[in-house]
């Protein structure tokens, strides 16, 4: 969390100063339109390529948007509550995280857990009652075969695996108050600059773009000169060199099924934004995102690797702690506070799709058990640091390492807790299987659970332990200084000083 703030706090200062720097300026950016715009991005916009919706066969385009429309039908793309300058507010996007099963996607504090994609041939997780974890509608739809094309896609560009899709939906009718671009002056936009986040360094990012039809104007409403067809605002994407107000910015307007590419570095050095059009407009933006520590397979091991330090007596029913080594113990209490942010997570979140979803189900229930696990293990702790029979230089060290699990994780809960009252009014416009839950959450005097939820008392008592501790180390003891003629003789005055 700490981290995630630091680096707001860096954007809000770079930021900041860019914008006093041009103070009443604008940076200057190029269309097609414009002379010298080929020139400007082959010269500093390289990573960027775009393929035309005429190179894309007819077919496909029928394909892929037809399985759009059905996600936004069945109410599959819902606006996100993300964390942005320490509060919570709805995204004016409305999306859904489709991709590998298992897999999420974090930004702006906030963890998307995808709608799994199912390959031909594949029954996927089934619930209690055996049945599959999609609803039958969206397993028919047609993301395989957008799937498929996305793979192709990938073999003619990179050669790499995309493993998750973003799907947006972005209606400006809807989408009240858009800010209008700060810097170049490119007019409003839908998506504020940014670079994407937790992508695997140096992997491209491919983005399909549909934009709705107009709906046909009533009899009398201004036509353009053919009569036909209207003038009517493109969409389109905006990119900038990060942090730099010398370089021109690049805009670059979008048909309707034409496909754009982030490629080599472009995401890290550059920043892009999507500029509102008139119509409505999906798209759906292929990543490589980051599977070291975002999926379920990464965090059930690290489940086990915790609850590996519990010990069980079978005879007696009774829960011990094989290890005491505070390198252990530290990394158990670690992986504990990286469970709770995951059910956080996904309970502020997450289950949202399970109305027509349930993939991710009973891996959320097996990881709460877990965690209640973990919660036990750390109680545990608690008792052998309590313990005076503990010996004095092994129960010091335990403390610390406690002292430090327990205050991470006050912080942690008060933080979500906050984030659950504060967002509290925004919940209250969404259906109730849509709010945010306040979980795990439980009254200190739950008898199913080993500690309070609130734990500033228990810390309190740790750090008074390790006060009382050191107060023993730094015994002094006062010695007695006498003056005679061979010179200054020290003896020890039967009694010693404490230090407080």
């Amino acid at each position: 969390m700490k981290r995630s703030d630091d680096s707001e706090r860096e954007k809000r200062r770079k930021r900041r100063r860019l914008i006093q720097e041009l103070g009443e300026q604008r940076i200057p950016y190029l269309s097609p339109a414009d002379p010298g715009f080929q020139e400007l991005w082959d010269s500093s916009y390289a990573g960027l390529a775009l393929r035309q919706s005429s190179a894309l066969p007819d077919g496909l385009h029928e394909r892929v948007q037809s399985a759009l429309i059905t996600l936004q039908r069945r109410g599959c793309l819902l606006r996100d509550l993300v964390r942005v300058r320490d509060r919570d507010v709805f995204t004016a996007v409305s999306r859904a995280l489709v991709g590998q099963p298992g897999y999420t996607y974090r930004y702006l504090d906030t963890r998307l857990f995808t709608i799994p994609w199912h390959c031909e041939g594949e029954e996927g997780q089934k619930d209690e009652k055996e049945k599959p974890c999609c609803d039958s509608d969206l397993r028919d739809d047609r993301l395989l075969e957008e799937k498929q094309e996305k793979e192709k896609k990938e073999e003619e560009e990179e050669d790499i695996q995309f493993n998750i899709t973003i799907i947006n939906y972005m209606d400006p009718s809807a989408m009240t108050q858009l800010k209008e671009e700060p810097y170049y002056g490119m007019g409003k936009m839908a998506v504020g600059w940014h670079h994407d986040e937790d992508l695997v360094p140096l992997s491209p990012v491919a983005v399909y773009s549909y934009s709705c039809p107009a709906e046909p104007k009533k009899e009398g409403e201004r036509s353009n000169v053919l009569g036909t067809a209207y003038n009517i605002a493109c969409w389109r994407v905006g990119l900038k060199v990060a942090w730099d107000i010398h370089t021109p910015g690049l805009a670059l307007p979008l048909q309707s099924g034409d496909c754009y590419y982030m490629t080599a570095d472009l995401n890290r050095t550059h920043q892009h934004c999507v500029l509102a059009g008139e119509t409505a407009r999906f798209s759906s933006t292929h990543r490589v995102v980051q599977c070291c520590t975002g999926t379920l397979d990464y965090i059930k091991k690290r489940c086990s690797e915790a609850l590996e330090n519990l010990h069980t007596d079978p005879e007696k029913n009774t829960k011990s702690l094989k290890s005491l080594l505070p390198s252990a113990l530290q990394r158990i209490e670690d992986i504990h506070n990286e469970v709770f942010e995951w059910l956080r997570q996904y309970w502020f979140q997450g289950r949202r799709y399970a109305r027509f979803c349930s993939w991710w189900t009973k891996p959320m229930e097996q990881m709460e058990k877990d965690w209640k696990e973990m919660e036990r293990m750390t109680q545990l702790l608690l008792d052998v640091v309590e313990d005076e029979n503990t010996a004095q230089e092994n129960r010091r060290e335990m403390a610390d390492v406690l002292l430090n699990a327990l205050t991470d994780r006050q912080q942690h809960r008060q933080t979500w807790r906050d984030r659950y009252v504060c967002q509290s009014s925004l919940a209250q416009t969404l259906p109730a299987e849509e709010a945010p839950a306040d979980r795990p959450y439980w009254s200190n005097e739950d008898p199913d659970m080993p500690l309070p939820f609130d734990l500033s008392e228990i810390i309190n008592r740790v750090e008074s332990l390790l006060w009382r501790g050191k107060v023993s180390r730094n015994k002094m003891t006062l010695w007695g200084c006498m003056t005679s003629l061979t010179g200054v003789i020290c003896v020890p005055l039967p009694f010693t000083w404490r230090i407080v």
